[in-house]
């Protein structure tokens, strides 16, 4: 089977859930020898393909420019996706193959791939259920995810709970090529590395805007950062606090004890493992990686009984009413202040973890695949 990766999402993120997913899928499936693997670009800042062995071998000029212009500060996102476009188009006019797998939405090869099947990969329907948070769009990613969800083969969905959302939302496609597949788990906990944590904190990770409800949880916890001065809100990544995250934690008082942490990849396993907790009060994701990392981690955590939630975290979950704040202060200082408690739902996680792993997810995607071009 002859296969062409569209390389669109490793020119979109450094780091991120969707690319971290296509490369841990794809890096097994390279090892099939019956299997042809072409992901046409030979660079990339993604950190995870950068080193899976799927980057062609061969050197192109346009591709060395992205490097240079990157080493100069100067922003190629744009130009890296035309260029990314242009890379797949040639294999795509000129080289035999069996299915194509397009990494995002754009449906820039619909025009080019003809009748070849394709199989498309839904990580969630969050533009559709909450548009007022993405009005401006550049991507058009609702318009363009219709298309391709109506167009596609197969469709992958990541839970239960997105393959519902698509019919749904879309309640005329054929609810038969739709498949849920479930992600793996990629974090490792690496002793070795130095990384600087209090010792006394809760931890939220990952991006704080809208739907990820940042403000809910910190004016959730504000009583108990007042009443025990050696607690701390970690939040890891998502980008340094805007201004008005700023002025919002120092208008209660707290700018001392929420904190704003860059990591990198190989420091998460840790941030997880030394916090009292996990606190995840996101009101809608297609699967929750975070979930499932929290748990391989040994870290309790608390979150909504909303959209995937169950699914990933089942029995191990510690779960709030996401309308709240008063049920979500009381479970996390249950969690700080009970350890017996704490201790049964880290076991509880360290179990529940188990059940994902990238080798069930790429064997699946596998399978799919072949019943694609039959």
């Amino acid at each position: 089977m002859k296969i062409i990766l569209d390389p669109q999402v490793f020119n979109m993120q450094t780091y991120g859930g969707i690319s971290r997913y296509y490369t841990e899928v794809f890096s097994r499936l390279k090892k099939n020898k019956r299997l042809s693997i072409t992901l046409p670009i030979d660079s990339s800042n993604n950190v995870y393909i950068a080193n899976s062995g799927l980057l062609l071998k061969e050197k192109k000029i346009v591709t060395s420019l992205i490097k240079t212009l990157n080493a100069l500060g100067v922003s190629t996102r744009s130009l890296s996706r035309k260029i990314s476009k242009k890379q797949t188009e040639e294999p795509l006019r000129s080289t035999k193959f069996d299915l194509f797998i397009p990494t995002y939405y754009d449906p820039y090869f619909l025009d080019i791939i003809g009748n070849k099947p394709f199989v498309l990969t839904v990580y969630d329907m969050i533009h559709e259920l909450f548009p007022q948070y993405f009005i401006d769009d550049p991507m058009k990613v609702s318009v363009n995810k219709k298309k391709l969800i109506e167009k596609a083969t197969k469709i992958i969905a990541v839970s239960n709970n997105t393959k519902k959302d698509i019919i749904k939302i879309y309640p005329h496609i054929d609810e038969s090529k739709i498949e849920v597949i479930y992600h793996g788990n990629s974090i490792q906990i690496n002793e070795k590395v130095v990384v600087y944590l209090p010792d006394n904190y809760i931890l939220f990770v990952g991006s704080r805007d809208n739907y990820k409800n940042f403000y809910f949880l910190v004016e959730a916890i504000k009583d108990l950062l007042i009443k025990d001065s050696t607690l701390k809100l970690i939040c890891a990544g998502g980008g340094k606090f805007k201004e008005e995250e700023i002025e919002f934690i120092k208008s209660i008082g707290l700018q001392e004890q929420v904190e704003q942490r860059y990591f990198e990849e190989e420091q998460l396993g840790l941030f997880y493992k030394n916090a009292k907790c996990f606190v995840f009060p996101s009101m809608y994701e297609g699967f929750g990686i975070p979930v499932l990392e929290s748990m391989t981690c040994g870290c309790p955590v608390i979150l909504s009984k909303c959209s995937s939630f169950p699914e990933v975290a089942g029995d191990a979950g510690i779960y709030f009413d996401i309308d709240s704040k008063e049920d979500l202060k009381n479970k996390i200082n249950k969690v700080l202040k009970e350890k017996n408690y704490r201790d049964s739902y880290i076991q509880k996680g360290l179990e529940q973890a188990k059940k994902f792993n990238w080798e069930i997810a790429s064997s699946q995607c596998l399978e799919l695949y072949k019943k694609t071009i039959i």
